[in-house]
């Protein structure tokens, strides 16, 4: 069990306790699996967890409180990761951009008109445009080909 400094600094008192035995042949079987000294140092560890959950029974926005704060930090560390791979992803697609412009004469106004097309071509397929659906595009196939 760990103990806390106000834990360590408190005495502890002796008091008797009417208990019937087969709860006391419970703590004697399981004190040992709970890594605890003694029958004592189990019984006191599962008054601290009773009052514990009792406590969390009386104060019912402890929980939702702690799910709700537990769930931030895991979404904000989502998004953190999530916006680490786009910025290396968008990087990576200025590096391509650069390679295919510095290889090829693209002309400005040809280069609005894809654009567009792509806006459009990438609005109808719901964001999920492949290389195989430019391709395709490109040559003019038809989807069902």
């Amino acid at each position: 069990m760990q103990d806390t400094e106000a834990e360590k600094k408190e005495i502890k008192r002796r008091f008797q306790l009417w208990i019937r035995p087969s709860t006391l042949e419970l703590a004697d079987t399981l004190y040992e699996k709970d890594n605890c000294d003694s029958r004592s140092e189990f019984i006191e560890k599962a008054i601290l967890f009773y009052a514990g959950y009792l406590s969390a029974e009386d104060n019912k926005t402890y929980l939702p409180n702690i799910v709700t704060s537990t769930l931030k930090s895991i979404v904000a560390e989502s998004d953190h990761r999530q916006n680490r791979m786009i910025f290396k992803l968008a990087v990576e697609l200025a590096v391509m951009m650069n390679v295919v412009a510095a290889n090829n004469n693209i002309d400005p106004v040809l280069l609005e008109r894809l654009r567009g097309e792509c806006v459009k071509e990438v609005k109808r397929l719901n964001g999920s445009f492949s290389f195989d659906d430019a391709v395709s595009w490109q040559k003019g196939w038809e989807e069902n080909e």
